[in-house]
């Protein structure tokens, strides 16, 4: 006997769907009294013992959400705590690896791994299995999108969301979105930096680049290796762009001590880097996400560009934080342009949104491939 309601449901539908016509009509069919009437023993049998755990999960829902939402976020920081130690000091036999890289999977099975692990840790005992909405960049291609939705799936999802970063990071900004008023996001994020003009709920322009955080500790290492003849980490690059990271000239000037190895000698050597020369390691990644904050703008209707002129240029994500990065922009376009408060959580708050209003949302914003045979 199977032992959930779904699954007698399942069976019972395939039962009347496989079952023969009766002669001459379309719309009955012949079943198996004895069988039909045991499947229907079964799921009333059933239903008391699954719908009470429904009532209980359901008057607990919102203890539910509030402990799992304080756990997710102690899973997420001493997770990133952790890895960030093991960057650059693991052994021959232990290899660091990013599941994800510049937005979309780039070890399928780590990532499967990966969100089977955090679903254990924030539902721990599943019942049912749960709706997951999933953030991606808004360029992704359909094969990219196809292997989150399999991977969400094997992992243990019910039924899989896709939502662009935009969109989340609008939400997560507070910003209302269902409103006919023109709104501009640019997330920076660790793999892309995705820029959208957002109304009515939906994205009306975007552009996704692959030029993001990483992009940025890449172009600081490069730099470290050919000014100062010096070689250092991803933790280390990481740590100055936070510490010292600028993007426009400040009056207060800074420097870090930076610890390396020099590549002349390959014995560790300390040197200290300042803001301006952060700044020029910094300016090409900066001038690509201000290009493509500006082909975006020319290619928004007039009437949405006078919104944006009004309303401002909301950044979002951990490379909006990079000192002065506004006000460059700002310089640039003539459009007042602000970080949105916790930037770092917008687009995971804002995804959390999406998941409780699906209904609101347009069908090419949660379905990413209805959107593509729209056009």
């Amino acid at each position: 006997m199977a032992s959930g309601v779904e699954e007698l449901l399942d069976m019972l539908f395939e039962m009347v769907d496989e079952a023969k016509n009766m002669p001459l009509s379309s719309d009955k069919c012949v079943l198996e009294r004895d069988r039909a009437l045991d499947l229907i023993d079964d799921i009333r049998a059933q239903f008391p013992v699954e719908l009470g755990e429904a009532k209980k999960l359901v008057a607990s829902r919102n203890d539910y959400i509030a402990a799992a939402k304080r756990e997710a976020e102690v899973i997420r920081k001493q997770a990133e705590a952790e890895a960030q130690r093991m960057l650059g000091r693991t052994p021959g036999t232990i290899v660091a690896i990013r599941p994800l890289r510049d937005g979309v999977i780039s070890d399928y099975e780590m990532t499967q791994r990966m969100i089977k692990y955090f679903l254990k840790k924030v539902c721990g005992f599943m019942l049912f299995k749960p709706r997951i909405m999933v953030c991606v960049p808004s360029g992704i291609t359909e094969v990219e999108e196809r292997a989150v939705i399999d991977a969400t799936n094997q992992a243990g999802a019910k039924k899989t969301y896709l939502v662009e970063e935009p969109i989340a990071a609008a939400l997560g900004a507070g910003i209302n979105i269902e409103m006919p008023d023109g709104n501009m996001v640019v997330d920076i994020g660790g793999g892309t930096t995705d820029i959208a003009v957002i109304s009515l709920g939906g994205v009306v322009v975007s552009e996704s680049i692959k030029t993001a955080g990483d992009k940025f500790d890449e172009a600081l290492t490069k730099y470290c290796r050919k000014k100062f003849n010096i070689l250092i980490g991803e933790r280390t690059a990481e740590k100055i762009k936070m510490e010292i990271g600028c993007l426009f000239p400040m009056e207060e000037k800074a420097s870090v001590d930076v610890k390396g190895r020099c590549l002349m000698t390959g014995l560790p050597r300390v040197f200290t880097i300042t803001t301006d020369e952060v700044m020029e390691a910094f300016d090409e990644c900066a001038t690509t996400i201000i290009e493509g904050v500006h082909s975006v703008l020319e290619r928004t209707p007039p009437e949405l560009l006078g919104d944006i002129a009004q309303n401002g240029i909301i950044m979002t994500g951990g490379g909006s934080l990079i000192k002065g990065f506004p006000e460059r922009i700002e310089a640039k376009t003539g459009i007042p342009t602000y970080v949105a408060d916790d930037a770092i959580s917008c687009v995971a708050r804002g995804t959390g949104k999406c998941l409780d209003r699906i209904s609101k949302l347009q069908d090419g914003t949660i379905n990413l491939a209805r959107n593509r045979e729209m056009y």
